[in-house]
């Protein structure tokens, strides 16, 4: 897992691609540090801070002395999060450009549904 971003953040988006997609269901327990670890070949110390930030972000919960398990609704809300991240990354800028060099709203809603 090397592609620049730190191995604790790939973790934590190799999970939450696993329950987007569904193959880790809402209350479906999650691999745990050590799994991940061994699966991946790195400290457990770095696997855990992977599962820690979305433990802080309500993506898991801790059960304890059971492991950790995927939280209810939490498909939903890394949707809504992507959906948020893509209107800043992708929409804003685009609008901007637009404004900038003259189209307007439907301009650029026609110029989309021509490329789609």
């Amino acid at each position: 897992m090397v592609d620049g971003r730190p191995l604790f953040v790939q973790i934590a988006e190799q999970i939450e691609g696993s329950v987007m997609d569904g193959s880790l269901a809402e209350g479906e327990r999650a691999p745990s540090t050590n799994e991940l670890a061994t699966f991946h070949r790195i400290n457990p110390a770095t696997a855990a801070k992977g599962i820690n930030l979305l433990v802080g972000r309500g993506i898991l919960i801790k059960r304890r002395g059971v492991g950790m398990f995927v939280a209810e609704g939490a498909a939903e809300r890394l949707r809504e999060e992507r959906r948020q991240s893509f209107a800043d990354h992708y929409l804003t800028p685009m609008l901007a450009e637009a404004r900038h060099i003259g189209l307007s709203v439907e301009n650029v809603i026609e110029l989309l549904r021509e490329r789609a």
